[in-house]
């Protein structure tokens, strides 16, 4: 029995699709805006990557894992990628990650309500005791980003993976935890005016 089924999640700002193959284009065109995949820390596909990074999180979906494309309301144009994976239904828990998002949407509304959405169905919807997100140690847009939602440092996986140009990356780890939900929830609102 699948405990998260990756099913749309609409908010003011975005809507959160299931991720399909018909998505690929649409995403060659946002990783393209900022070219991302040149952040040596960062995990983003390029353009020729990007069939294949579907595919992959198309796959993961056999082991619970709920890939989605966000599209922003305002464009219509599909602008990022995040998932749930390492899904952990026995526990009640899940990963946020593989977010990446074309540069003309960042430090707008577009993240955090992602964000909102992809929590509040976890916490509110599932019952999850907790979400969890991983970081490469030098990425301190995504640390600042994961940590300006609210989330607790809970240490370092040191030299944790290997990354496709062969460096070892020490990842950091967050969590929030279904306790402080109402409270980051709270803040996650207000950053969005809704408060």
């Amino acid at each position: 029995m699948t405990w998260l089924h990756n099913e749309v999640l609409e908010g003011e700002f975005v809507k959160l699709e299931p991720l399909a193959e018909r998505h690929v284009a649409d995403l060659q065109q946002a990783v393209a805006d900022g070219e991302s995949w040149k952040l040596w820390y960062a995990m983003v596909p390029t353009v020729e990557e990007m069939p294949a990074y579907v595919q992959a999180a198309l796959a993961g979906k056999a082991k619970g894992d709920a890939p989605y494309v966000v599209r922003s309301k305002n464009t219509g144009q599909i602008v990022g990628t995040s998932r749930y994976y390492m899904v952990d239904a026995a526990n009640k828990r899940a990963l946020i990650g593989y977010t990446w998002y074309a540069e003309s949407v960042r430090r707008t509304p577009i993240n955090t309500e992602a964000k909102l959405l992809l929590l509040q169905n976890l916490f509110e919807r599932h019952g999850a005791i907790a979400v969890e997100f991983r970081t490469h140690f030098f990425n301190q847009t995504s640390r600042k980003a994961i940590e300006r939602l609210g989330a607790k440092m809970d240490g370092i996986l040191r030299q944790h993976m290997i990354l496709k140009d062969g460096s070892v990356r020490d990842t950091v780890v967050y969590s929030i935890i279904a306790a402080e939900w109402p409270t980051v929830r709270r803040h996650l609102l207000s950053k969005l005016g809704r408060d």
